[in-house]
């Protein structure tokens, strides 16, 4: 789940790797295409000038996460001096169809891998299309509803797996459903170990769950693995019936969740950290652990729904820095009021109280870091509580997440201190993405932006062609986008490719409507695939590719048609 829709069944987060590898509308601010006088960079090579103070910066975006560190920061062409001068190179359709006003198309980050973008979206479907063209060059379909966050990688060896508890066809977290890592053999399939996340569910399995992973495990250079562990259920009693509120069907600190676990390359717990002891409130530690150093150690840092950033020891797991960031209520204390509760206990809660981090606020999405800042995307999305759970509506809760606010925070890992602190209008579901001295999100109203790593200066603020709970790849020159939201009929949910230099435009972006020109056959909209329509007229780009929207050069007021050649 990257926030708006539950987790999948099994192996949302499927990370294949060789554990020998384990060595470390787009356009101006005023306009959604801009000029360009920088010269291309190769797709998915580094440019000659980048530089970071990372030293497990990645050349290119090969793993979910940059590299196997999780970092999120790659080599590329781009820059503080150039970020603006990205545009429209192509864009291709989201096809999945989303099931409610608050789930969606797509939640993942592509990866870039020779040349070639593979990503999936949220029906399940996985689509292979060529960097340098948008060329979709096959795709799988599947339309199987999951959870997310989703997406492939393309690696050899050992594949990980993280059962989640979840169904989204039947119900998430049920009785004795549990979160278990599973290393498999690539070649055969065969397991070769398994971490059980949540014990023996601790003692009820009847009635308790929890655990799973959104997001990949990270690996250091002797093969250690990191994982970020799910919360515990039952926790509200919205959830359960009213005498298990406080979650008092699993009392005690409801180990693992809520943890940075680090263990062997066989398995072993090395050791753990707990954030939120007996979580009553959904606050996943969810997010990949990054690893990097601070003051010349190497670190392991995280966050989650809590809204909490921690820098640990990677030798030992001790904590060396807890700093909130965002809004907070002053709730996070709630689990260790209510670790041993019974049934019968009276509750230490207040009737009515307003809890934030809410369900889908505090760091959804993943973090990045430059080897000296952490970089995470903040959500400030509360929800009014009381002791039967969630106190507001349907529809009031899904109004307050597009009407929720947010921050781009960046901390030095020396310190723990912040260095700048961007808010935001829109909550920044679209995670944290490092190039050189750039910094880039996606914001659940539709906006990319694009940050100075260093002071926090906004450098490229641009809309995209629907709202988007999705991350950013970046790959060469290139940075990939998702808007699988659409939220209005004329929203697109489109997967958009922008390119330093290039002039396209969207067919639509978030707030406006275009409706003239570049259609053929008298149609008045965008036609969907096997319309009427023929392909489009002269002034537009024939297509000799696959079914996908042209971007258009800035002279073109027009919306181009979507069509099969």
């Amino acid at each position: 789940m990257r926030c708006l829709v539950k987790r999948p069944t099994v192996a949302s987060v499927t990370l294949l790797v060789d554990l020998s590898l384990a060595a470390g509308g787009c356009g101006s601010n005023n306009s959604s295409t801009a000029g360009c006088s920088s010269n291309r960079a190769v797709a998915g090579k580094a440019s000659p000038a980048s530089s970071s103070p990372n030293p497990v910066v990645a050349a290119g975006w090969t793993p979910p996460g940059g590299n196997l560190a999780n970092t999120r920061d790659v080599a590329s062409a781009i820059s503080s001096s150039n970020a603006s001068k990205l545009g429209v190179a192509w864009c291709v359709p989201i096809e999945a169809n989303a099931s409610s006003t608050i789930t969606d198309n797509y939640a993942t980050t592509p990866v870039v891998v020779n040349g070639v973008v593979y990503t999936q979206d949220l029906q399940s479907n996985v689509m292979a299309i060529r960097l340098a063209t948008g060329k979709v060059l096959w795709t799988h379909t599947y339309n199987s509803l999951n959870g997310g966050p989703d997406g492939v990688n393309v690696v050899n060896g050992t594949v990980y797996v993280s059962a989640v508890p979840v169904n989204p066809n039947k119900g998430e977290y049920l009785g004795g459903a549990k979160g278990t890592l599973w290393a498999l053999n690539a070649r055969t399939g065969a397991p070769q170990w398994s971490w059980d996340e949540v014990q023996n569910l601790w003692g009820n399995p009847a009635i308790n769950s929890g655990g799973g992973q959104w997001d990949p495990p990270s690996f250091d250079s002797q093969g250690n693995i990191y994982i970020g562990v799910g919360e515990p259920r039952p926790d509200r009693p919205d959830r359960v019936a009213l005498r298990l509120s406080l979650g008092t069907s699993r009392p005690g600190p409801n180990l693992y969740t809520d943890s940075v676990v680090k263990l062997s390359p066989r398995g072993k717990l090395l050791w753990y950290y707990q954030l939120t002891p007996h979580d009553l409130y959904d606050w996943d530690l969810q997010d990949s652990p990054v690893l990097t150093t601070a003051n010349g150690q190497p670190v392991v840092i995280d966050g989650g729904k809590a809204g909490i950033l921690i820098e640990l020891s990677a030798q030992t797991g001790k904590l060396l820095w807890k700093l909130p960031v965002g809004v907070h209520s002053g709730h996070h204390n709630d689990g260790l009021l209510t670790e041993y509760a019974t049934p019968t206990s009276p509750s230490p809660l207040p009737a009515v109280f307003n809890l934030e981090p809410g369900l889908f606020g505090g760091i959804e999405s993943q973090l990045a870091t430059n080897g000296s800042t952490t970089f995470a995307a903040v959500n400030n999305l509360a929800v009014p509580m009381s002791e039967k759970g969630v106190a507001e509506s349907s529809s009031a809760f899904e109004a307050a997440i597009s009407q929720a606010t947010g921050e781009m925070v960046a901390v030095g890992q020396n310190t723990g201190k912040i260095e700048w602190d961007d808010k935001l209008p829109s909550s920044p579901y679209g995670a944290a993405a490092v190039t050189n001295n750039v910094v880039f999100t996606t914001t659940y109203n539709g906006d990319l932006y694009a940050f100075n790593a260093a002071t926090g200066a906004i450098l490229l603020k641009t809309p995209l062609s629907a709202q988007t709970n999705a991350p950013v790849t970046i790959d060469g020159d290139y940075v990939i986008a998702g808007a699988g939201v659409a939220l209005s009929k004329t929203q697109r949910p489109l997967i958009i490719a922008c390119r330093l230099g290039a002039n396209g435009k969207l067919p639509d972006t978030v707030g406006s409507w275009l409706t003239a020109g570049c259609l053929s056959s008298g149609c008045s909209s965008p036609p969907v695939r096997g319309s009427s329509c023929a392909p489009p007229a002269a002034s537009c780009p024939p297509s000799t590719t696959s079914t996908r929207y042209w971007p258009r050069p800035a002279v073109w007021a027009s919306t181009p048609t979507r069509w099969s050649p």
